[in-house]
C-alpha cells in the first residue's frame, strides 16, 4: 500500500540500534511516506545527523522550534524506535520534558498512530515500572511490539551483539496493519 503524501515522525532514542536508524527511514521512504527524524537530546551522540538530514530531505528535529522556524509537516504516523526504557517510562506517565516526548505525549489525543520498537534487556523489562507502562500504552491503543514475534528483550550487557538484527521492519508492517 503506497503512503504517499503521509507523513511519518520516526523518533530515536538513545540505543545502539539508533545508528542505523536510517534503514528504518529507507523503508519507509520505499512505502512512500516522507520521513521526519526526531531525535531525543541523547540519541544526537548515536546518529549522524547530516546523513539523517540528506535522507529525509528535512532537519533532524530534537528541540522545540523557535519562534519564526518553520514548523514540521503534521505526523499521519509515528514510530519510536529504537525505544529505551527510560523513554517509554516516560510516554506511559505523559512526561513531556523534551521535544520527542511532547510529540509523544500529544498523539494518542490527537488520534494520531504511535508503534514503538522498544530495545531493552531482560533486567529493564523484567522490573514492574516496565511493564506497567507497557500494559498502560497498550490500553490507550499504543502499538508496542514486545513479545514474542515482536521484540524480544536481550541478557544485559549483550546489546552491542543484538543491533544488526534490530527488526526494523516490524514497526511499518505494524502500521501496515492499521491500513494507514
Amino acid at each position: 500500500m503506497s503512503q504517499a503524501g503521509k507523513v511519518l515522525y520516526v523518533i530515536v532514542c538513545a540505543a545502539g540500534p539508533a545508528a542505523d536508524v536510517g534503514r528504518l527511514v529507507a523503508l519507509a521512504q520505499d512505502e512512500g511516506w516522507t520521513v521526519q527524524v526526531v531525535a531525543t537530546p541523547s540519541a544526537l551522540d548515536f546518529i549522524d545527523a547530516d546523513a539523517l538530514e540528506k535522507q529525509t530531505g528535512r532537519s533532524v528535529r530534537s528541540r522545540y522550534r523557535k519562534p519564526g522556524e518553520p514548523r514540521s509537516p503534521k505526523a499521519d504516523a509515528i514510530i519510536m524506535a529504537p525505544a529505551t526504557y527510560n523513554t517509554i517510562n516516560k510516554f506511559a506517565q505523559g512526561i513531556a520534558d523534551t521535544y520527542a516526548l511532547g510529540i509523544l505525549a500529544e498523539a494518542p489525543g490527537l488520534g494520531i498512530p504511535v508503534v514503538v520498537l522498544p530495545f531493552v534487556n531482560t533486567a529493564f523489562a523484567s522490573r514492574a515500572p516496565f511493564r506497567r507502562s507497557v500494559e498502560s500504552l497498550r490500553a490507550e491503543g499504543i502499538h508496542v511490539l514486545l513479545g514474542p514475534g515482536q521484540f524480544e528483550p536481550h541478557a544485559p550487557s549483550s546489546g552491542a551483539g543484538r543491533t544488526d538484527a534490530y527488526p526494523w521492519h516490524l514497526a511499518l508492517d505494524s502500521l501496515r496493519r492499521e491500513d494507514l
